[in-house]
Order: C-alpha cells, then structure tokens, then sequence
C-alpha cells in the first residue's frame, strides 16, 4: 500500500539548515537521497569520557563553503559508533551525534556522523533517514523551504 504523501512539505536539492544546540545558525546543506545517514563537516575530532563516563566528542564546524575563517566549537555526547562506506566506496568507523536541527519552520532531531568533508563542496549532507515521512523532495528546486542568511554589513568606526 502506498503511503499519501501530498501534504509533505517540499524542499529542495539543497537547503539552508541551523543546528541551534551547536551555535551554528546557518549552514548549506546538499539534501542526498541517495545517503542513508546525514553527516557534517568536522575537524579536529576528539573523542573523550566526561567524570560521569558518558562519551563525548568535540569538534569544530566550519559552517561556510570553502572557508575556515568561521569556527565553531561543539562538544556533544556520542550516541553511536558506526560503519559508513563513503560515495568513493570507503569505508570507515564514525561517530554518531543525535541533535535537533531546523529547516525554515521545521525543527527535528536526526543522526549526524561527523567527518572530514574538506574535499567534498557541501559542509553537510541531509540523508533519507532524516527526511523520511518528513518532506518530499524537488530535485531541480534550491532553498525551496529556507532563505539565504542575510550577510550583516561591517560598520564603518
């Protein structure tokens, strides 16, 4: 039976994202149906156990293609560990994070893996588990439920 999916919001190849518990208002998003997982751009990766023996990582994201001028540190507890082959066929042990993200007026809690992505173009990747039940998607459409960030001019001293 198929499943009525005519009410889903829609949205498009790529989007604009926050992840607010991270401190990162915006960051560009490639939405890849063809990715089970959704995954973000780390560096400088450290796994570590907190006094109370929960696992954490910290990190840093930087948010703007092409840049590191912007960095953002994270520290967030660890919910998996978990084998991914990569669109090279790679395959590897990562880190898994669980934590609410928003898009335009939709907030929700996904899986990240967290990955060096310096030689892919896009800083994150929405996978279909994330969007399951949640949105369709328009392949041609851009920004189709987020707005560009708006840059803030520098004032002059």
């Amino acid at each position: 039976m198929t499943q009525d999916n005519s009410s889903l919001p829609i949205i498009g190849w790529r989007e604009w994202l926050s992840i607010p518990d991270l401190g990162i208002p915006n960051i560009k998003a490639k939405v890849d149906t063809g990715a089970r997982t959704s995954c973000i751009h780390t560096a400088g990766l450290e796994l570590y156990t907190a006094e109370d023996g929960e696992e954490r990582v910290k990190f840093q994201v930087h948010p703007n293609q092409n840049s590191v001028k912007q960095t953002i540190d994270c520290d967030w507890p660890v919910a998996t560990h978990k084998s991914v082959r990569d669109s090279g066929g790679h395959e590897e042990i990562r880190p898994f994070i669980d934590i609410p993200v928003t898009l335009g007026i939709h907030t929700w809690e996904i899986q990240f893996s967290l990955t060096n992505r310096d030689n892919m173009k896009f800083r994150m990747l929405l996978g279909r588990r994330a969007m399951e039940n949640r949105f369709l998607v328009d392949p041609v459409g851009s920004y189709l439920s987020s707005s560009r960030p708006v840059r803030r001019k520098k004032r002059k001293a």
